[in-house]
């Protein structure tokens, strides 16, 4: 996939203004990268493929366009920014690292989105329950569900893009009989996965 294909992908699924407004957003985040490493520069010239596309297609895996999102280390502002920039709801980025967080707020506030927060601490620090939670490859996921159970409603919808998945790990994971696991494949990188973790029906957390 070239980097055309991606951005043309994105403007075909959300419309032209959206994907200006992402595209103003990675250009903060390419003249930022001289200050701290947000993205690896290996990366830079496939910005749209690596980073925009792969943190826009978990918008596939949402049913409702509004509710409230938590994206838990939110880095460089993937997912959780270019989402967003997609998302109808209230999205809050989660970013223990000061610098890191600083320039989450400054694209916010740049770019007007009046439906994002930025948090700067650990999700243990979070308050609030969320339709949806997201993490780009933060920590187990055994450890990151149990870290933010506490922001987890009953029907929330986790979003966990991974690398791999071994069915090992995903055996492994269903044994736990409250959650449904199943993968997606990524559009981006044929070796990697999108990790879906859905509460079985009729049961409460």
């Amino acid at each position: 996939m070239t980097e055309d294909d991606a951005r043309g992908l994105m403007t075909e699924r959300f419309g032209p203004d959206r994907v200006e407004r992402i595209a103003a957003f990675l250009d903060m985040v390419v003249a930022e990268n001289d200050q701290q490493n947000l993205i690896a520069p290996s990366t830079i010239d496939t910005i749209w493929v690596r980073h925009a596309l792969d943190s826009a297609q978990l918008m596939f895996h949402v049913e409702q366009s509004a509710g409230s999102w938590l994206d838990i280390g939110t880095g460089g502002g993937f997912p959780g920014m270019v989402v967003a920039l997609l998302f109808d709801g209230k999205m809050t980025m989660v970013e223990p690292r000061k610098k890191r967080a600083a320039f989450l707020q400054m694209c916010v506030d740049h770019l007007g989105i009046a439906g994002a927060d930025v948090v700067a601490s650990k999700v243990e620090a979070v308050s609030g329950r969320y339709d949806i939670i997201s993490a780009r490859a933060v920590a187990s996921v055994e450890k990151l569900l149990q870290a933010a159970a506490p922001c987890a409603k009953p029907d929330t919808r986790w979003i966990l893009p991974r690398g791999r998945i071994e069915p090992e790990q995903l055996t492994a994971l269903r044994r736990q009989r409250d959650r449904v696991f199943h993968v997606e494949h990524s559009l981006t990188d044929p070796d990697s996965a999108i990790l879906i973790v859905d509460r079985h029906k009729g049961r409460a957390s």
